[in-house]
């Protein structure tokens, strides 16, 4: 629904991005069970530059608390090591001829309590994002022009709705992420 440069849509768009993007930073954190998503974002030096995970190597789950990752150039597995070891996940890689195995030790409840103040910050940022976008809708609805009060007053009610339910969704993801964390 548009009116007059107020787009409902493009915002509920914008909203869910920072969904998405909490999300992205949910899958970085460590819950005792492994996930490609743990190393995914680790960059490696190789080939004189900095390159992702992904696009060095093959990363698998073939249990739930081991990661491997076949590396395809074998002058790249003391880099792939390197890179896992400073990583700051605290995990510690076991080369095996050209694939690298991390085992994913369970966690203790000092380091659970400290992921969920991660997440909780995660979580805050995204609530942060998805008001300023909802500020940005009310600033378009004040500026949209030929709007009655009684149609501002409901694209009003309208965003502030829509911020509701996002809001709500990433309070969600948030318990969700705290279950699991917690979980042992």
């Amino acid at each position: 629904m548009s009116t007059d440069g107020v787009d409902l849509k493009d915002l509920r768009k914008r909203m869910e991005g920072a969904i998405t993007a909490l999300k992205s930073e949910y899958g970085g954190l460590r819950t005792g069970r492994a996930s490609a998503a743990l190393v995914e974002p680790i960059e490696v030096d190789a080939y004189g530059s900095k390159m992702p995970m992904t696009q060095v190597g093959t990363i698998g789950i073939p249990e739930p608390r081991m990661i491997t990752i076949q590396v395809w150039d074998k002058g790249l597995i003391g880099a792939v090591e390197k890179a896992i070891r400073e990583s700051g996940l605290g995990i510690n890689p076991v080369v095996d001829g050209q694939n690298v195995r991390i085992p994913i030790p369970p966690l203790t409840e000092e380091r659970r309590v400290e992921l969920t103040k991660i997440a909780a910050k995660y979580t805050e940022q995204a609530r942060v994002a998805i008001r300023n976008v909802r500020r940005d809708g009310m600033e378009s609805i004040k500026k949209a022009s030929g709007i009655g009060e009684d149609e501002q007053k409901k694209l009003h009610d309208d965003v502030q709705k829509l911020t509701d339910e996002m809001v709500k969704t990433v309070d969600d993801a948030l318990a969700a992420k705290e279950a699991e964390i917690m979980q042992v």
